[in-house]
C-alpha cells in the first residue's frame, strides 16, 4: 500500500477536534483538581459544568484518538517530506508518537483516578499537562519551520484533504 499524499478529511477533522479539546482542557482544566481533591477527601463527586466538561472532553480525546490511530494504521499517513535532516525527521516521529501515547494515556489515567479512585493515576494524569505543552510547542515550531523555512508544503497536506 502506497502512502497517501495528504491526510483525509476525516484525519484532518479529527486532528483539529482533538487539538481544540486538549487545549481547552489545558486552559480550563484547573477546576478538576479541586473537584478531585473533594472527591478524594469526602467520597462525594462534584459534577458541576467545569468537571463534566473536563471529563467529557477527555473522554472524547480518547475516543477520537483511537479513531485517529485506526485511520493511521488503516489508511496510512503521508511520508516525511525529506526536506529536513534525518535527525529532524526522527524528532518529528518521536513527537507524533508521543502525542498518540498521551492522547490515550492522559484520558485513561484521568478516568482511572476519577471513577476508580486510583490516586497514582491522578498523579500520572497531572504530569500530562506539562508534557502536552512541550509537545504542542515542539509540534507548532516544527510546522512553522517547515512552512516558512523549508517551504516544503508540509502544512498543505494537513489543510487540503485527499
Amino acid at each position: 500500500m502506497s502512502a497517501p499524499k495528504a491526510y483525509s478529511r476525516t484525519q484532518i477533522t479529527l486532528h483539529w477536534i482533538i487539538a481544540v479539546l486538549i487545549i481547552g482542557n489545558l486552559i480550563f482544566g484547573e477546576e478538576i483538581g479541586s473537584a478531585y481533591d473533594t472527591l478524594r477527601d469526602t467520597g462525594v463527586a462534584n459534577y458541576d459544568l467545569m468537571t463534566l466538561g473536563h471529563i467529557g472532553a477527555g473522554t472524547l480525546v480518547l475516543l477520537f484518538g483511537l479513531w485517529r490511530l485506526g485511520l493511521r494504521f488503516g489508511r496510512g499517513v503521508p511520508e516525511a517530506t525529506g526536506a529536513g535532516s534525518a535527525l529532524t525527521e526522527r524528532a518529528a516521529s518521536v513527537v507524533h508518537w508521543a502525542f498518540y501515547a498521551l492522547i490515550l494515556a492522559v484520558p485513561l489515567t484521568g478516568l482511572a483516578a476519577w471513577f476508580g479512585g486510583l490516586h497514582e493515576a491522578a498523579d500520572l494524569h497531572e504530569l500530562g499537562k506539562p508534557v502536552f505543552i512541550v509537545l504542542i510547542a515542539a509540534h507548532v515550531a516544527g510546522v512553522l519551520w517547515h512552512h516558512f523555512w523549508l517551504k516544503d508544503g508540509l502544512l498543505d497536506r494537513m489543510r487540503k484533504a485527499q
